[in-house]
């Protein structure tokens, strides 16, 4: 097995399968490679253990040529250097019978199955999610922190390495911290045994307000008030002398030591981190009121730091967080961009341009800027411009797990610079709400109903909505339901409400009528809500399809995506209706849209479905058949979808594949005929004929 991610922690000495490891790798403090307890002997060379650090690290082969580009500035061989390190770490690791280092012409890698590295544990339990980890996992992943990442393992002119560098001590030290709070949180209320992991919480994290108000939490618990106002007088002067708000901190003390009420500390702090969050200034002035009702509707929070700017030697500059010089760069403005359209969205908390660019600006860390702003998530990245070409470089992380959510690579031709940037950012930002939106879906799953607040009851709606069967479509409209007694004013929720009226309407789950006019007034609802929310004129779009009213429809669902061009389902719902009874050709292309937008939206089945109906309309029987195939073979096509490819077949002559999708269909309808699948729709005339004939063919007629 080539080095990798796959392992995960056991027991000192043991390898994956708990058999005794063949080699031990410390790569958390200076790097240490040992054999049967003896360290062994590295040549003197920075570059040597830099290059056995990345490639121990990488999850597939490495090219020679990157690996040059990586760690030597222009030597007058670079690759003669590199065979010489990679001959070096063979004494090293090579076993008699097996070599560890593996060359196959241009690539390299390393064996270490069987090995114990203590970084490869750690990204292992990362990828898995800090939060989903057992108590007994985490006292020795924590215990793996002796020591900085690579310590004092900096490399003078390599600004590859440099930049690699300081992204895993970045990644490592934010998971520290959630391994660190985690453990916390899961040893029972009153335990001694918390407060050395929250001392090492503060020292790892001194800026970040979460471990402080946990330890003072404790100590209110424990009735120790003097120490309390000690550390905050402390903690208070340390804030102060880096520019830092006191005030929440100030604030959640004084809430603890009123309350003083039992229960865990993390519980306490967690409600005194909730409770700062809603300062506001007093009526009459002075000093401000602590409001202690939590919000009902708490949206995810994002911050999407400044992305770098890189040469093409791969310095940084201007642009990226931190980076000395004049701002205003392309990568300035394509942040600035991206945070822009992600609050046009309407359904994240995004943090202004103004903050980011001012931790940046003070060279403050992805990860150190995240625990400021206390976010659920950061979003980094980085532009290269090169020979013609643009690549942007991005990270979605979770900021309480370290967990890597989401990255990407886009690499694009600069020949057209305004419209690929435009394209580029469309993509960036629908990936990065629809990958949020996914991770909050499978959260809100695995809580307990009675604790759900309207945030999270929205979520769990959403995991059921997206099952598309009858009984899950009354699940969701539950949860919706709850989200907005809780929040009236969640314009999401009360479009999800609307959906769910659609859905019934739409698959004749319930009485028709009745369902058309609740996903109306549900729509309108949303809409006085938010005006402004994209989904709101997305809900009211589709509601008024169902009343027959296409041009209205249109331009409600025109809003939509005027309000954020990157609202995906905006555009599916444009060409949904588009692909009936409006332009065929404007339907293809805002299902290709949306599908370039979200490839993996849980609603690709109807993207491609609305395309083939497109095709039959014009014609294009052949090309109808082979987009609806594709709607039909995704897992969570319901069986209007696959009445669409039975028809499609049907009229580009497949005529078994068609009956075999028929058959499919009378398992669960077993009266289902073609006026079933027209009354669904709203086709003209002439395209209701072609469907009829589709129809004969097929066995549905």
């Amino acid at each position: 097995m080539v080095a990798g991610v796959e392992t995960h922690v056991e027991s000192a000495g043991t390898d994956d399968d708990g058999r005794q490891a063949a080699g031990h790798v410390r790569m958390f403090g200076p790097l240490t490679i040992s054999r049967d307890g003896v360290v062994q002997e590295l040549a003197a060379s920075r570059k040597l253990r830099a290059l056995f650090a990345y490639l121990a690290l990488a999850p597939h082969p490495v090219s020679r040529s990157r690996l040059c580009e990586l760690l030597w500035d222009v030597p007058n061989d670079p690759r003669g250097e590199l065979r010489w390190c990679l001959s070096k770490l063979r004494r090293v690791i090579d076993d008699p019978h097996r070599q560890r280092v593996v060359t196959a012409g241009e690539m390299v890698a390393l064996d270490l199955a069987g090995w114990q590295v203590d970084v490869r544990d750690m990204v292992a339990a990362c990828a898995a999610g800090i939060e989903a980890l057992p108590p007994e996992r985490l006292h020795p992943l924590a215990r793996l922190f002796v020591g900085d990442f690579l310590e004092g393992l900096e490399i003078d002119r390599s600004p590859h390495f440099d930049n690699w560098l300081l992204a895993q001590r970045r990644h490592f030290r934010a998971a520290h911290v959630a391994i660190l709070e985690r453990i916390v949180a899961t040893l029972p209320a009153g335990d001694d045994a918390a407060l050395p992991y929250l001392e090492k919480w503060i020292a790892v994290a001194p800026f970040e307000d979460r471990p402080h108000i946990a330890l003072l939490a404790a100590l209110a618990r424990r009735g120790q008030i003097a120490a309390g106002d000690e550390h905050v007088t402390a903690t208070a002067r340390l804030f102060e002398a880096e520019g830092l708000d006191v005030l929440p901190l100030r604030a959640a003390w004084r809430s603890l030591r009123e309350r003083r009420a039992p229960g865990p500390s993390v519980a306490q702090a967690e409600t005194a981190v909730h409770l700062t969050a809603e300062v506001r200034p007093a009526s009459g002035g002075g000093t401000p009121d602590l409001m202690v009702a939590p919000r009902a509707s708490q949206r995810a929070s994002l911050a999407v730091m400044p992305f770098a700017e890189e040469g093409q030697t791969g310095e940084v500059r201007a642009g990226g967080a931190g980076a000395a010089g004049a701002r205003g760069g392309l990568a300035d403005g394509l942040t600035h961009d991206i945070i822009t359209r992600l609050a046009k969205l309407r359904n994240l908390f995004i943090i202004a341009r103004g903050s980011v660019f001012a931790l940046a600006e003070q060279g403050v860390m992805p990860d150190e800027a995240a625990r400021r702003l206390n976010v659920d998530y950061i979003a980094t990245g980085s532009v290269r411009q090169s020979h013609g070409r643009v690549t942007i470089s991005i990270e979605l992380v979770e900021a309480r797990t370290a967990r890597i959510v989401w990255a990407e690579v886009f690499d694009h031709k600069l020949d057209k610079a305004f419209l690929v940037l435009d394209e580029m950012g469309n993509r960036i930002v629908a990936s990065i709400a629809n990958e949020i939106e996914m991770v909050e879906r499978n959260r809100a799953v695995l809580l307990p109903p009675n604790s759900l607040d309207a945030w999270s009851a929205y979520h769990r709606g959403l995991w059921h909505m997206y099952r598309f069967t009858r009984s899950d479509n009354e699940q969701a409209q539950h949860f919706f339901q709850r989200a907005v007694g809780l929040d009236p004013t969640f314009a999401r929720a009360h479009a999800g409400l609307s959906f769910t009226h659609w859905q019934n309407a739409f698959q004749h789950w319930a009485d028709r009528k009745q369902e058309i006019d609740r996903a109306f007034e549900t729509a309108s609802q949303s809409l006085m809500a938010d005006e402004h929310n994209p989904a709101a004129h997305w809900a009211m779009g589709r509601a008024l399809w169902l009343r027959g009213r296409q041009t209205d429809s249109l331009a409600e669902l025109e809003r939509a995506v005027d309000l954020s061009p990157n609202f995906a389902l905006g555009h599916y719902a444009l060409s949904f209706v588009q692909s009936q009874s409006g332009d065929p050709r404007a339907a293809i292309r805002a299902s290709d849209h949306s599908r370039h937008l979200s490839p993996f939206d849980p609603l690709l089945f109807g993207m491609l479905g609305a395309r083939a109906m497109s095709h039959v309309r014009l014609g294009q029987f052949e090309e109808a058949a082979e987009w609806a195939l594709k709607a039909a073979t995704r897992p969570n096509a319901h069986v209007i979808i696959l009445a669409i490819a039975a028809h499609c077949l049907g009229l580009a002559g497949r005529v078994e594949e068609g009956r075999a999708f028929a058959a499919a269909i009378h398992k669960t309808l077993p009266h289902y005929r073609i006026d079933d699948f027209l009354q669904t729709f709203q086709f003209p005339a002439d395209a209701a004929a072609l469907f009829r004939q589709g129809a004969k063919h097929v066995g549905l007629g």
